[in-house]
């Protein structure tokens, strides 16, 4: 039996009036925070920052680790840098600085490539449970909750952008990938009726919106992976639309597939 708290998105967005009621002045549209990647890569926060500029976000900040600055800090000036590793990924020390622009921020973006690194799994635990604002996280900052969903699962304003297999790993064993489309989102919608977090995943070629007992799809135009870049729209949509989280995360799959 199909749910009814299945929403199916077509060429059509669900909720027009979020489009209509975008901020058009930069001033009104929101301070973003990316954070992520390590000294060998930085193509997350790259993709997301370009995407967060394409969905609208207003004024975007961007935090990398200490190694990146002397080949980033003339050619990426939004960016800032924090301590690091003797590996190259942020330290423990960096929890300051992560909370110091958080501060500033409407909504924070952990777009991942943090590596993985023990210490770096410290600072993620550390910042997640003090910053109580609006968060996403994306790419590999969800594996690092594989241990401690709560963390990330019952925390408030979280959005969790993953392959089904990530959040396979963090939800109930009762979502597999193996499930077709109708019974993923019977699933999904019986246990986002009981946690705070939102998902946005992919599966047979639809974006999928979990959250609030509610479930959206929207047709990918593009093939690939749920990434920072689906992330960083999600990330914008909602801070612009902070009282209606289901509405503006169907609204940002809805505008990423449709700039593919």
């Amino acid at each position: 039996m199909e749910s009814t708290s299945w929403l199916k998105q077509t060429d059509q967005p669900l909720y027009p009036d979020l489009l209509w009621a975008k901020p058009e002045n930069k001033r009104q549209s929101g301070k973003l925070l990316i954070i992520g990647g390590h000294k060998q890569s930085f193509s997350a926060v790259s993709k997301a920052y370009a995407a967060a500029s394409k969905a609208g976000a207003g004024t975007i900040r961007v935090l990398l680790p200490m190694p990146l600055q002397k080949m980033l800090a003339k050619t990426f000036p939004e960016a800032e840098f924090a301590d690091s590793t003797t590996i190259g990924s942020f330290s423990r020390q960096a929890l300051g600085l992560f909370l110091e622009l958080s501060g500033w921020a409407d909504g924070v973006l952990l777009a991942g490539e943090f590596g993985r690194n023990s210490e770096t799994a410290i600072l993620l635990e550390n910042y997640v449970a003090k910053f109580a604002g609006q968060l996403t996280l994306a790419g590999d900052s969800l594996d690092y909750f594989y241990k401690n969903a709560d963390a990330v699962m019952k925390r408030p304003q979280t959005t969790l952008v993953g392959s089904l297999a990530q959040i396979q790993r963090l939800a109930p064993p009762a979502i597999r990938q193996q499930d077709q489309l109708a019974q993923l989102v019977n699933k999904l919608s019986i246990f986002t009726d009981k946690t705070y977090s939102f998902f946005i995943t992919l599966q047979n070629g639809q974006i999928i919106v979990a959250g609030q007992g509610k479930v959206s799809t929207t047709l990918a135009n593009k093939e690939g992976q749920v990434g920072a870049e689906l992330a960083a729209y999600a990330s914008v949509w909602r801070l612009q639309q902070p009282a209606k989280p289901f509405e503006a995360s169907t609204t940002a799959a809805y505008c990423f597939s449709e700039n593919q």
